[in-house]
């Protein structure tokens, strides 16, 4: 299993802070925001073809980065500020 945790403006969107994902194999982050996208629209609107930042525990990740059961993704929009 993994724990995906999410921020901002995704967790506004979703009305979800936090989900737990039966991980049966390795994955990367790149297959797990597809998987997401899949679940509907608001998750489409959220995660396919929009940038997304993701950390996997606690370290900034790509989506070539990989996943493993047990780990913590956190996703989140881009900050913006001066």
């Amino acid at each position: 299993m993994i724990e995906v945790l999410f921020f901002a403006r995704l967790r506004e969107t979703l009305d979800l802070a936090r989900l737990v994902l039966d991980l049966p194999e390795p994955t990367t982050v790149g297959a797990l925001k597809a998987q997401l996208a899949a679940r509907g629209a608001h998750w489409q609107t959220q995660f396919a073809g929009r940038q997304v930042l993701a950390a996997v525990n606690q370290e900034m990740a790509d989506d070539a980065t990989p996943i493993r059961p047990g780990d913590e993704v956190a996703f989140f929009p881009p900050a913006t500020g001066g």
